[in-house]
């Protein structure tokens, strides 16, 4: 019952995001999809820190250092390069983006090379790459929602997720990011309060700090050896590249209200990686509480240490929180598939006259059958399928990396090199994950290394390459051009 109050609660202000700005102005996609970029440095940081640090980000990463030790705190670093990036990409993207009305960073691509086709494939890859994103965050919420006591894979338990997200699509279908702005400032008061609440009880029932190392060092949870390096600093440095690549990530940078506000919000991001921190460190203390996750099932660890340290009532709330960690990011991810959608396929090459508020009408259908796949996404296959799915969804996003961050550059790559570029890092990324075994290391010769890394490498050879060749032959005598 307390996790549903505290859902409920949460709910009560998406549904009330409809007073967040009352106007009376025709609907656009400005309006729906950005707040009309009008958020302000806390609510900037609100949201983009819900954005960023998804329900399943406080589930998986845990679970993960529970299965694997000290190779999973890679999340860490990875969440402080972040701050640095969100500080120097995020301000001038958005700065580009509101000199032109960009809404979408495929519209930022196209502005920037005037090539239809390479936008096409941004805005693709980052649908791509998004829906298995919203699928983990209703995996998420079934591992919390089963620790509560729901049975998994049953009728009850598909009707809870069904009206979780029934709500959250009908805020979102009518406020657009307005919705999940308000539950954002909720989202961030319940996670951080819970972070607080359960560090407590933990080090007070596992006899603190000393006992949980101790335990940990006894499985040897605590040490990264030499050949597990290579793979811990790539996979910190790719994920994080990868990160700002994602579309839900840069609408919620296009929605702030000026370049300033964007670096304010991202100098207070580390807040986030600090709680991020203290999850991580739960799974360590699983390890002295006794948690045993069945097999396969580490993204369970935290939800059963919570359900053992903490008191019925208690635990609830904090089940609550978790859950309500989940709606932000499903909403923002939904909305920006669905712009993304509508501005580079629908309005590029179907329907280039569309009034905005056909636009609009569009966004919002396209935003709920994205929440309606995920759902029956979730319920068809298993959740490995869905992490295996984002596994190569963040190969796959990395790859516009180069597209997007050389745009901001003085001289830019032809278009045709990018693409060729972007095409190599797609195919050896996704032939490198799948060959591994949907593993996200792969072996280059004695080490182990991101397949992003080396999928974003191999783009940048082949974008390079394709460049000279293309300058060369451009200047040749026979192009008829002089040098």
């Amino acid at each position: 019952m307390a996790a549903l109050a505290v859902v409920g609660g949460a709910s009560l202000l998406a549904v009330a995001a409809r007073r967040f700005h009352r106007t009376e102005d025709l609907p656009t996609l400005d309006g729906w999809a950005l707040a009309d970029r009008g958020l302000g440095p806390v609510w900037t940081w609100f949201l983009l820190g819900s954005t960023i640090f998804t329900a399943y980000t406080f589930i998986a990463v845990p679970g993960l250092v529970f299965a694997t030790g000290a190779p999973a705190f890679f999340s860490l670093p990875y969440t402080v390069i972040i701050c640095p990036l969100a500080f120097g990409l995020l301000p001038r993207l958005w700065a580009v983006a509101r000199e032109h009305g960009h809404v979408t960073v495929a519209d930022f691509v196209r502005g920037r090379y005037g090539s239809s086709a390479l936008a096409l494939v941004v805005a693709l890859t980052g649908i791509l790459a998004t829906m298995p994103y919203l699928a983990l965050q209703l995996v998420g919420i079934r591992a919390v929602l089963v620790a509560a006591g729901l049975p998994a894979r049953s009728a009850a338990g598909d009707l809870v997720m069904v009206a979780l997200f029934a709500g959250l699509a009908v805020a979102t279908y009518q406020r657009g990011l307005r919705a999940p702005t308000v539950i954002s400032a909720f989202k961030t008061a319940a996670v951080f309060g819970a972070a607080v609440v359960v560090l407590g009880f933990v080090l007070g029932k596992t006899g603190g700090p000393g006992e949980i190392f101790d335990a940990a060092a006894e499985r040897g949870a605590l040490l990264l050896t030499p050949a597990q390096q290579p793979a811990y600093a790539t996979l910190a440095l790719g994920s994080a590249l990868a990160l700002f690549m994602y579309p839900h990530v840069l609408t919620a940078g296009f929605a702030a209200n000026s370049r300033d506000t964007l670096r304010r919000a991202s100098v207070a991001l580390p807040a986030w990686t600090a709680i991020l921190a203290v999850f991580a460190f739960f799974g360590v203390a699983a390890y002295a509480a006794g948690v045993r996750p069945a097999p396969g099932g580490a993204e369970a660890t935290v939800p059963l240490l919570v359900e053992r340290v903490l008191p019925a009532p208690v635990a609830g709330l904090v089940f609550g929180a978790l859950v309500v960690g989940g709606l932000v990011p499903a909403a923002v991810m939904s909305i920006s598939a669905a712009t993304s959608f509508v501005r580079n396929v629908y309005v590029e090459y179907f329907h280039p006259t569309a009034t905005p508020k056909r636009q609009v009408r569009i966004a919002k259908a396209v935003s709920l059958t994205a929440k309606a796949g995920a759902i029956a996404f979730v319920f068809g296959l298993r959740d490995q399928d869905a992490i295996n799915l984002q596994l190569l969804g963040g190969v796959w996003i990395l790859q516009i990396f180069p597209a997007v961050v050389l745009g901001l550059a003085g001289r830019r790559p032809p278009h045709r090199a990018l693409l060729a570029g972007w095409a190599a890092g797609m195919a050896g990324g996704t032939f490198a994950v799948v060959h591994a075994g949907f593993s996200p290391v792969v072996a280059i010769g004695p080490v182990g290394v991101y397949a992003g890394v080396v999928a974003l490498v191999l783009n940048l050879a082949v974008t390079f390459a394709a460049t000279a060749l293309l300058v060369t032959t451009k200047n040749s005598p026979e192009s008829g051009v002089n040098p």
